[in-house]
């Protein structure tokens, strides 16, 4: 990585941003799903200040226990604290931590990155819960009316003697978290029931040539509920004719995209990957929101990228845009790219193409407030 550092260096010359560290990580086999997710997150600037702030107050603390955010903590601290610009870390603490905990990354298969991804902030809502119940006394809070529900991608709320108690927000809930809105409305009286459901990323369904702001929009489309599928209708006290549709009630800071590239064939009985071309563009306006967060305006700023033709084997790289650069991570090796080369990795238009590189995970910051 001696000489790919070095151009790196070169081709950025005086614009290397001060301060900012390049780093490759090495893979340990089939580790590049975590390496991938790993830059997407360091370059996640929100998230890698509060990290590197919980390991500078935590360091101190001698028989601090390891866990995984205590490994994820010291592994962004090495990289943030090298001498050199660029280089090569081995992230071999963490992953070696990861499968400890997790018998699903034990194995030297090709695992999913949106799963590790998932299980990684779990994982850090979890030790940060538990931090902050230890830390705080039991008080009496006053329950919000409409205390979201939470679903399977996001954090459980606490129960204690069943009675509920309003869960612990964290920063990763304050960067990622946004709350979805299903309302159905009854057909025969009109009546909209409104449910609210947390979220720490969206996974939508994909089509053959589309882009985020239509899968966006099939995303939150009305489905009318009838036949078998009729809905209880608490007013009306009985099963009624229904429509209901998905809207977005609070955006998150960070709103990170998962398309389902990996579809379960019932005739094939497996799993495929569909290669669909889905443009993401650098700039998104989220139009399926609810008052008052109209339009709300994001940036692209981290692309972690399926290299592949099929589910269970492949490789995962990721694009990086750091102080209006954009950078491509594959393991040790890190090079910067044009702008334009993001459009590259849309996916294909035709099924079967030699462009195998496509978009699987999609990291977009707000341009504006959204508390």
């Amino acid at each position: 990585m001696g000489a790919a550092g070095s151009k790196l260096e070169k081709a950025l010359g005086d614009q290397f941003p001060e301060g900012e560290r390049y780093f490759g990580f090495e893979n340990f086999g089939n580790t590049c799903y975590c390496n991938s997710v790993l830059q997407a997150l360091y370059f996640c600037v929100p998230f890698r200040e509060q990290l590197l702030e919980y390991y500078t107050s935590n360091k101190s603390v001698a028989d601090a226990e390891e866990n995984l955010m205590t490994c994820l903590a010291d592994l962004f601290s090495q990289i943030s604290s090298q001498k050199k610009k660029t280089g090569v870390i081995a992230p071999k603490r963490f992953v070696q931590r990861l499968k400890k905990q997790n018998e699903l990354f034990r194995s030297y298969m090709h695992q999913d990155a949106h799963e590790f991804l998932n299980y990684l902030l779990n994982e850090v809502v979890d030790i940060l819960e538990k931090e902050a119940k230890a830390t705080t006394k039991p008080e009496r809070e006053t329950s919000s009316s409409s205390s979201p529900e939470k679903i399977a991608n996001g954090p459980k709320a606490p129960q204690a003697n069943g009675v509920h108690k309003e869960p612990v927000v964290t920063w990763v809930h304050n960067i990622f978290q946004g709350i979805l809105t299903n309302e159905t409305r009854c057909l025969r009286c009109e009546t909209v029931t409104a449910r609210d459901e947390t979220f720490l990323d969206l996974s939508l369904d994909i089509e053959q040539n589309s882009s985020i702001t239509s899968c966006l929009k099939n995303f939150s489309s009305t489905e009318t509920l009838h036949a078998e599928d009729k809905f209880f209708c608490d007013k009306c006290c009985s099963l009624q004719e229904a429509q209901k549709r998905m809207k977005i009630k609070k955006p998150p800071h960070i709103l990170v995209i998962h398309l389902k590239r990996f579809k379960y064939m019932e005739q094939l009985g497996r799993y495929k990957k569909l290669s669909y071309r889905v443009v993401f563009p650098l700039e998104l306006k989220l139009s399926n929101t609810v008052e008052p967060y109209t339009d709300v305006e994001y940036s692209l700023f981290a692309v972690v990228v399926h290299v592949g033709s099929g589910p269970n084997h492949g490789h995962y790289v990721s694009l990086v845009k750091s102080h209006n650069h954009w950078l491509f991570f594959d393991d040790e090796n890190v090079e910067m790219i044009e702008e334009s080369a993001v459009q590259t990795f849309f996916g294909s238009s035709q099924e079967y193409s030699s462009n195998t590189d496509h978009g699987y995970i999609l990291f977009y910051e707000s341009l504006g407030p959204t508390k």
